[in-house]
């Protein structure tokens, strides 16, 4: 009987590198031929609210990611199944085609990526599966309290965090090159490796370069040259002051491990405030991804707190269109909803102000937000974009308190008081100045006739806010 080597496949989903991909050392660490696949599930995407530019950056990131797997033996092939029920389906037949014995993958820790994995496990009952972490720098699960349970703040969550972290300052092992596939495999493998993608390219993403060499690139440049003032511009919009690694980091081209090994290598292990505050930011990634390992159901439109399903938002369906199309009469938040239409990327700090305006100021429900910006951001990653709004919302674990709302003027006055980022989206405001500027509506005369009045009093609605959340938590006290 004729020896028929063994072969294993590395199933590639939100971790789209080679480096600190444990699932891919773990396979490569076996010494046998190993292929590399990606299932494009399109009808899911689209149900899940991924954005167009975020499709279309993975892609260009797989066509990237198929040259470097070439590089050490691993062939990359690509398969479409619409919906992740058909998952489990789709990989049996696969594993059968190309005699897979072990499949190697990175958890995911969304409800419906969860349910896919058990379906697949529960199927492939020939095949030796294995799951590992990725995501975050410090294995899911593992940050709890001394009662055994989940952290639900988060400055005791990154104590905890940063002490697991240093004491098992982890590396990141050295990629060995697999063994090749055999002529026979090849053959076999061949009817694959022509599957590419069901829908076209569009290059939205095209600003954004994929290559493993440029991603490295931007990320250590920002650890060596901004990384120390970060503290000081992170939250001025019309600075260059933050990393513009979240994109890399919500499609998994880079890990969390990468950013910080090479910020302590850049700071020589004596980070500055900058770096440590940019650290932090980290951290709230892996804090929110752990709250929805332990809480899932946060992956079901569910907020933390009880208290919020008797707030009786007012989801005005054509003050939320307005809202989309930065026509609000604020310019600061229309700015802010320019840039995330046209580009697919929002500073933080502006985040944060759209997403207050939304839910305190029109009192739209802040799931509608949170699916706005999945479906169109670039960097849409379900655990950071589901705790923000949360946050926003004062809904959520360890979030804002309902009565601090943000004041969309004084935070323009404050963090674009020249008015570089408004005039740069709204040039039809390039000719005030001051306060005119921050608030148009002051002086109505001097108001281009192009830009719309404010659609509600910003004051009169911070009133309206505080008693819907407060009889909200009345009635949930006496239900």
């Amino acid at each position: 009987m004729d020896y028929k080597p063994t072969t294993q496949c590395v199933w590639f989903r939100t971790d789209l590198r080679i480096a600190d991909n444990p699932a891919l050392s773990a396979a490569l660490a076996n010494q046998e031929p190993t292929i590399a696949l990606y299932v494009v599930s399109e009808a899911q995407w689209k149900k899940h609210h991924k954005s167009s530019i975020q499709i279309d950056l993975i892609k260009r990131r797989l066509l990237e990611l198929e040259k470097e797997l070439q590089e050490i033996n691993v062939p990359l092939i690509i398969v479409s199944c619409p919906w992740f029920k058909n998952t489990s389906e789709q990989l049996t037949m696969l594993c059968n085609d190309l005699d897979i014995t072990h499949l190697f993958a990175n958890k995911e820790y969304e409800a419906d990526e969860l349910a896919r994995d058990a379906d697949v496990r529960s199927q492939l009952t020939n095949i030796e599966s294995h799951f590992y972490n990725a995501k975050c720098a410090v294995t899911v699960g593992k940050i709890i309290n001394k009662t055994q349970k989940p952290y639900k703040v988060f400055t005791p969550f990154k104590k905890a965090w940063r002490a697991y972290f240093y004491q098992h300052f982890p590396t990141i092992e050295k990629v060995i090159p697999s063994v090749p596939l055999s002529e026979q495999q090849l053959n076999t493998l061949t009817p694959y490796l022509d599957s590419k993608f069901t829908s076209s390219m569009n290059n939205e993403s095209k600003v954004w370069p994929v290559s493993n060499t440029a991603i490295l690139k931007k990320m250590r440049l920002f650890c060596r040259e901004k990384s120390q003032d970060y503290h000081d511009q992170r939250d001025y919009p019309a600075i260059n002051g933050t990393s513009q690694i979240s994109p890399y980091l919500a499609i998994g081209a880079l890990s969390a491990k990468q950013c910080i090994l090479s910020l302590h290598l850049e700071a020589n292990n004596q980070l500055s405030q900058g770096q440590e505050i940019w650290l932090d930011e980290l951290i709230w990634r892996e804090f929110y991804t752990h709250l929805l390992y332990f809480f899932p159901s946060l992956s079901k439109n569910h907020a933390f707190l009880d208290f919020e399903k008797h707030i009786q938002w007012n989801n005005k369906q054509d003050q939320f269109e307005q809202w989309c199309n930065g026509e609000t009469g604020y310019p600061i938040v229309d700015a802010a909803m320019k840039q995330l239409n046209t580009t697919g990327w929002m500073h933080n700090r502006l985040r944060m102000i759209t997403a207050s305006f939304l839910v305190k100021d029109l009192h739209i429900d802040w799931r509608w937000g949170e699916q706005y910006f999945m479906s169109t951001l670039i960097d849409g990653d379900f655990a950071s974009n589901n705790g923000g709004w949360q946050w926003c919302a004062s809904v959520g674990c360890d979030s804002s308190p309902y009565f601090r709302i943000f004041n969309p003027t004084t935070q323009s006055e404050r963090f674009d008081n020249n008015g570089v980022f408004i005039k740069y989206w709204l040039p039809n405001l390039t000719a005030l100045l001051g306060k005119q500027l921050h608030q148009p509506s002051v002086k109505p005369l001097l108001k281009p006739d192009n830009y719309v009045d404010p659609i509600v009093d910003h004051s009169v609605q911070r009133l309206k806010t505080l008693e819907l959340y407060k009889q909200a938590k009345i009635q949930d006290v006496a239900s």
